[in-house]
C-alpha cells in the first residue's frame, strides 16, 4: 500500500506556522545589525522595506511551486525535481552540517537574550541545556501528535506576535508623543558604507526567513491551495 501523510493541518494552523517561523530569534537580534551596517535609521527602514519585498517574491513563488509539485520537503524535493538528486543531495548536506548549526546559535543566542532566561541562569545556576534540549522536545512532540504539535505552535505564535506588540506598541507612543530625535538626519550620507549594505541586507533576510516552512509540510495541509 502507498504511504501517505495525514491531512491534519488546517488553513489556521499553516498561518501558525509562518507567523511562528518568521517571527522567531531573528526579529529580536537582527534589527542591531541592520542599522549599524546600513550606517543610519533612514537607510535602514529601506533595507527592511527591500527583504520585505524580496520576502514577499519569495513567498509568492512557493506558493505557485507548492500547488504544481504536491510532495513535502521543502527546498530540496523542489530542487530533486528540477535539477536531479546530485544538487539536491549535496543541498540536504549543507542543510543538515552548516545551515541548521547556525539557526541553533541564533536561538541560542536570543535566548541568552531573554531576561527571563537570563535570571533563571543567574539564580539557580541553570546553563544553557534548556535552550539546546527543545529542538529534541519539539520533535518528540511531532513524532507523537501532529495534532498537538500545531496547537502549540498556534499558542506560541500568539505569544510572538504579543511579544512584538509589546515592543512596536510603546514605541508608537513615543513618537506620537513627539520623541522624533532619532529621525533626525535619518539619512546622513556621511554614516553609509556601500560595502556594508549587504550585511545589512543579510541580517534583514536572515529576520524574514521563515516563508517557506508550510513547504514542508505540503501533503499534511487541507486544501492547499489557500
Amino acid at each position: 500500500d502507498a504511504v501517505f501523510l495525514r491531512k491534519k493541518i488546517t488553513l489556521l494552523r499553516a498561518f501558525s506556522l509562518l507567523i511562528g517561523s518568521m517571527v522567531g530569534s531573528g526579529i529580536f537580534i537582527s534589527p542591531k545589525g541592520v542599522l549599524e551596517n546600513s550606517g543610519s535609521v533612514g537607510f535602514s527602514l529601506i533595507v527592511w522595506f527591500a527583504c520585505g519585498v524580496l520576502s514577499m517574491f519569495g513567498a509568492l513563488c512557493y506558493a505557485e511551486l507548492g500547488t504544481r509539485i504536491t510532495k513535502s520537503g521543502g527546498h530540496y524535493i523542489y530542487i530533486l525535481e528540477t535539477l536531479g538528486p546530485l544538487p539536491s543531495f549535496l543541498f540536504l548536506w549543507a542543510e543538515f552540517f552548516a545551515i541548521r548549526h547556525s539557526l541553533l546559535l541564533s536561538i541560542l543566542r536570543a535566548g541568552r537574550c531573554c531576561c527571563i532566561f537570563s535570571l533563571c541562569a543567574s539564580s539557580m545556576g541553570y546553563s544553557c541545556s534548556g535552550v539546546v534540549s527543545s529542538p529534541d522536545m519539539v520533535l518528540t512532540l511531532n513524532s507523537w501528535s501532529v495534532t498537538w504539535s500545531a496547537r502549540l505552535q498556534t499558542a506560541l505564535s500568539v505569544v510572538k506576535l504579543l511579544a512584538l506588540a509589546l515592543i512596536i506598541g510603546p514605541g508608537m507612543m513615543l513618537l506620537a508623543q513627539g520623541h522624533t530625535e532619532h529621525f533626525q538626519d535619518a539619512f546622513d550620507r556621511q554614516a553609509l558604507v556601500l560595502d556594508k549594505l549587504p550585511l545589512a541586507f543579510y541580517a534583514g533576510m536572515f529576520a524574514y526567513s521563515g516563508w517557506f516552512q508550510t513547504s514542508f509540510v505540503r501533503e499534511e495541509l487541507i486544501r492547499p491551495e489557500r
